[in-house]
C-alpha cells in the first residue's frame, strides 16, 4: 500500500517518538510522502540524524521517552504544535519467572503506560498535540506461555488505557496499534539466530502468506492519523497470527 492510498497529511506536522528505525522510521517516511512535515526523535543521536536525513525530517531531538522530565522538556521546547504523534519507544521484556530481573521487569511493566500518560499530559493536555496520538502495543503475548508474563500484562492493559485516555484528552484522538511479529531490527535483535526460522514459520502459516513488515504498520498508522472518526480503539495487525492455534 502506498502512502497516497492511506490519505493526505498535506500541511500537517507529524511527530514520531522512536523514529530511528523499523516501524517509526517507515511511518515517518509514509507521513512525509502523504504531505506532512515530519519530526523524529530517539535515544541515540547518530541513528536519529541518519533517519532524519533519509526521510527529509524538518526537526529532530534526542532523549529517552521514558524519562518524564526529558519528555516534558521536549514538548515545552517545541516551536509549534504537531497534528499527530506516533510513539514506538520502548521494547518488550521476555524472561521466565525463575530468571527474571525484577528491576528490568518493573521498568518494562511501567514503561509503556507511563510513556503514554506522559505524551498525553505534556502533549495533548498542554496543547502541543492537536489531532491524534497513536501508540504501539502487541498481540503476541495474548496466549499464556513461559517467559511472556510482563508482555502479557501490557497486552491486556494498554487497550484499556487507550480507551480511557481517548475520553480524557478529547477532542485529540487516541488509538493503539497491536502488532504481532513485524520484521524489524528490533525483532532481529530479540530473536538472533532464530530469526530466519521464525520468518519461514510465519510465512508458511499466516493467512496472508507472508510476514508483516514495518511498511504495513506504517500504512495503518498514517490511516489512523487521517481518519478523524477513529479514537479509543485497538487495531490488530498480525497477518492473521492470532487466528492460528499454535
Amino acid at each position: 500500500m502506498s502512502a497516497a492510498a492511506a490519505g493526505s497529511l498535506a500541511g500537517q506536522r507529524v511527530l514520531v517518538i522512536g523514529g530511528s528505525a523499523g516501524i517509526g522510521l517507515e511511518t515517518a517516511r509514509f507521513a512525509r510522502d502523504a504531505g506532512a512535515e515530519v519530526i523524529v526523535t530517539g535515544r541515540r543521536p547518530g541513528p536519529i540524524a541518519e533517519a532524519a536525513e533519509s526521510v527529509g525530517a524538518v526537526g529532530t531531538a534526542t532523549f529517552d521517552a521514558g524519562d518524564d522530565d526529558a519528555l516534558a522538556a521536549f514538548f515545552i521546547e517545541l516551536d509549534a504544535p504537531v497534528d499527530h504523534v506516533l510513539v514506538t519507544a520502548g521494547g518488550p521484556y521476555y524472561e521466565s519467572l525463575k530468571d527474571m530481573d525484577f528491576v528490568r521487569a518493573r521498568r518494562a511493566l511501567a514503561e509503556h503506560p507511563m510513556v503514554m500518560a506522559g505524551v498525553a499530559r505534556h502533549g495533548a493536555l498542554a496543547g502541543k498535540v492537536t489531532g491524534s496520538m497513536t501508540f504501539m502495543g502487541g498481540t503476541g503475548a495474548r496466549h499464556p506461555s513461559i517467559g511472556i508474563g510482563m508482555s502479557s500484562a501490557m497486552t491486556a492493559a494498554l487497550p484499556a488505557l487507550t480507551a480511557s485516555m481517548a475520553v480524557e484528552v478529547a477532542p485529540v484522538r487516541v488509538n493503539l496499534i497491536a502488532a504481532g511479529f513485524v520484521d524489524t531490527p528490533l525483532s532481529a535483535s530479540l530473536l538472533g539466530d532464530q530469526l530466519d526460522a521464525r520468518r519461514e514459520q510465519l510465512a508458511s502459516r499466516l493467512p496472508i502468506g507472508r510476514v508483516v513488515g514495518p511498511q504495513d504498520v506504517a500504512a495503518l498508522a498514517v490511516h489512523l492519523m487521517v481518519n478523524s472518526a477513529l479514537t479509543g480503539a485497538t487495531y490488530d495487525i498480525d497477518g492473521g497470527q492470532s487466528l492460528l492455534s499454535w
